[in-house]
């Protein structure tokens, strides 16, 4: 996004290209909303003279000084002459809200990036095709054709759906939720999420940052941008279009279960997005994470007059990542010598349903200056003996003596109104279900976390790339797109340990391998085109030297009578690892089309696709988010020690999880990586197995 992208918000003249008078008419909605705009309007039309009161110009070339923003409403071939005409007279930002683009198909999609092209040749910030529009309330411009304006606020909202949009500010405006900016993405043909993202990194006036987003056009990219923004301004996405398809297309393990919803999932995580589920959350979070202060830590108490509403409030606190204080003794003397007899001291304290205004602020007082307290919930029933304007001006006058942050679930309808307005002037939400209250509590507990990250580079592993690629090309160059056992020299390259061992093509040379490794070993048939190995009889385990000969022959056999037109490399002849020494674990790998590559780290062995205990992480991974793949895992015990088991070496799974990430990122030709199992220890790692897919031609 170009510096001048400031006149996409707060420009001082815009100028709509197709305006019109004509009922109905699309460039009438957009001049008709400008009419509270602080700067000065100008219409385009070469067929009149003046628009509803505002000078018409025939072309933007023809508009004497300035013009800050276009906003261009014309047919769809017509746009992309009017988007030159407004490079050649200096306008720096473009709206496009004519649709017709790549939306259409083929014909469209090449119109759209004949648009990208005009763009890019005079430099222009460019919102859509087929966006909405853009406004922003501090110079009252409403740039759009929808029909609401929004109300002045600190949220800045980004979304890929204009019906969205015109839903969103037409409920917003009866919660009286406010906004700075607003835009419609459109087709993203220039800019995109990460662009504004990035502006409004550097806005004073947004406080929280929204989007509604069907799909991010660079991973990689919008998880660097959104780690730094999210340090000091909290973004909050909600994402749809959740699909399956990259996972059905996917053959290993790894593509199996890490499909895009999982990449979406990592990335957010890594950029420090707070992920809402649905639009409810999605405001939820919002009005929390802009009225509230940050918590200083994930305790919370809840106060209430109905016991039922506040076991509701506990049991979603232990459902989220938040967890119930536990009161210092002072505390719980405190509510022994100020409470009923029949009232719970204990977390949550329950005043019971006489409680009175008195003996909630009472409550509220005692808990909020405990020390083990970081947030609280106010939960209350409406009584005939509680005045819920009163109840709202305690908490507020609370929060604002203990500088800690507080929700309120006032249950009811008409009688929350005017309590509701009190909160709301506070910064303090209000929510009828305690599941809403606590899940925004989490929301602030997550952000906190984000701000309490400090960003780690991925390490830089002395490993022998040549080598690796030498493995990658010669697979290439006899057009193999599938391996197996006989890429275990990838690995070794990049510092992941393997059992001993080689790939032969004659039994003679299969003997003298066993030769060198104390023990029996174990012989695989290595064949491109025989992935389920086990299923035919093409391993052997416990090959003693003597057998190994026969062995040798009886797998090329064996793969010979299951498909005789497959390519057989050889045999893998191996090490004897006791798997029972230690934990199966898988180390995977998966390239999804957005963010790159996704690796996967969890449970391994014959359960991987049973249990589905995985954590994965965008590529490349720093020491820190290895460690966080491990503690992800339900499974994770297993590597520590439970049950009497000897721990495994930790610090040698994250260093394979780094390596491996390393690899995949040095190597863009590898689609689709799994090391299945990857033995955990208490000596170290070794990669037992691994399949790979390639694509030649990024080499």
């Amino acid at each position: 996004m170009d510096a001048d992208a400031t006149g996409l918000f707060a420009p001082d003249r815009v100028a709509v290209v197709g305006a019109t008078e004509r009922e109905g008419a699309i460039g009438r909605a957009i001049v008709t909303n400008l009419a509270e705009f602080d700067g000065d309007v100008v219409a385009v039309n070469p067929k009149r003279e003046t628009v509803l009161g505002h000078d018409c110009y025939p072309d933007l070339q023809a508009v004497p000084g300035d013009v800050d923003l276009a906003v261009v409403v014309v047919p769809p071939p017509v746009a992309i002459e009017t988007v030159r005409d407004a490079g050649e007279a200096g306008v720096r930002n473009v709206v496009v809200i004519t649709a017709g683009f790549s939306e259409t198909g083929g014909e469209g999609a090449q119109r759209e990036r004949e648009l990208a092209a005009v763009a890019d040749d005079y430099g222009l910030n460019l919102v859509g095709p087929n966006s909405l529009g853009v406004l922003s309330t501090p110079t009252g411009m409403n740039a759009t054709f929808g029909p609401s304006n929004a109300l002045p606020g600190n949220l800045s909202f980004m979304s890929q759906s204009g019906a969205f949009i015109t839903a969103v500010l037409d409920w917003a405006n009866d919660q009286d939720i406010g906004f700075k900016d607003v835009v419609s993405l459109g087709n993203k043909a220039v800019l995109d999420e990460t662009d504004f993202l990035e502006f409004w990194r550097d806005d004073p006036e947004t406080n929280v940052v929204l989007g509604y987003l069907e799909g991010i056009e660079d991973g990689r990219e919008f998880i660097d941008t959104a780690r730094e923004v999210t340090q000091d301004t909290p973004a909050v996405v909600v994402k749809s279009g959740r699909t399956e398809a990259g996972a059905q297309a996917a053959s290993s393990h790894t593509g199996t279960i890490a499909g895009s919803e999982a990449a979406y999932e990592a990335g957010f995580e890594q950029a420090g997005v707070v992920r809402a589920e649905n639009v409810q959350e999605l405001f939820d979070f919002a009005r929390a994470l802009d009225g509230l202060p940050m918590p200083d830590s994930e305790s919370v108490a809840v106060v209430t007059n109905a016991g039922g509403p506040g076991v509701m409030a506990t049991d979603a606190v232990g459902d989220s990542r938040l967890s119930m204080a536990a009161f210092e003794d002072e505390t719980l003397d405190a509510l022994q010598e100020s409470m009923p007899d029949e009232a719970n001291v204990y977390n949550p304290v329950d005043a019971i349903g006489d409680a009175d205004l008195e003996r909630f602020e009472t409550a509220m007082d005692i808990v909020l200056a405990d020390d083990n307290v970081g947030c609280a919930i106010v939960v209350s029933a409406p009584t005939a003996i509680l005045d819920y304007e009163e109840l709202a001006a305690a908490v507020a006058d609370c929060q604002r003596e203990y500088e800690k942050p507080v929700v309120t679930c006032l249950m009811g309808g008409e009688r929350t109104r005017h309590a509701e307005a009190v909160l709301r002037d506070a910064g303090i939400p209000n929510y009828f279900d305690p599941a809403r209250a606590v899940g925004s509590l989490d929301a602030l507990a997550v952000q906190r976390a984000v701000e309490a990250r400090e960003y780690e580079a991925p390490a830089e592993f002395d490993v022998d790339r040549e080598r690796a690629g030498e493995i990658l090309e010669d697979a290439a160059a006899r057009d193999a797109r599938r391996l197996g056992v006989e890429a275990m020299d990838l690995l070794d390259a990049y510092g992941i340990p393997t059992p001993d061992g080689d790939v032969v093509d004659d039994p003679r040379e299969a003997e003298r391998i066993a030769g060198t490794i104390d023990g029996d070993v174990v012989m695989k048939i290595v064949s491109p085109d025989i992935l389920h190995k086990s299923d035919i009889g093409g391993v052997k385990v416990g090959v003693s030297t003597n057998d190994v000969r026969d062995a040798y022959e009886d797998l090329v056999a064996r793969a010979r009578n299951y498909q005789p037109d497959a390519t057989i490399l050889g045999v893998q002849v191996q090490e004897l690892v006791d798997v029972d020494a230690g934990t199966e674990t898988i180390l995977g790998m998966n390239r999804d089309p957005q963010f790159g590559p996704l690796v996967l780290f969890g449970l391994g062995g014959i359960f991987v696709e049973v249990l589905e205990d995985t954590s994965v992480r965008v590529a490349p991974v720093s020491e820190r988010e290895a460690d966080e793949m491990v503690d992800e895992l339900d499974s994770a015990p297993l590597l520590r020690g439970a049950r009497g088991r000897p721990p495994a070496d930790e610090d040698a799974v994250t260093d394979a999880v780094q390596r491996l990430s390393q690899l995949v990122t040095d190597f863009p030709a590898i689609l689709e990586l799994d090391v299945n199992p990857l033995l955990a220890t208490p000596d170290g790692v070794q990669a037992l197995d691994v399949r790979l897919t390639i694509d030649p031609g990024e080499l």
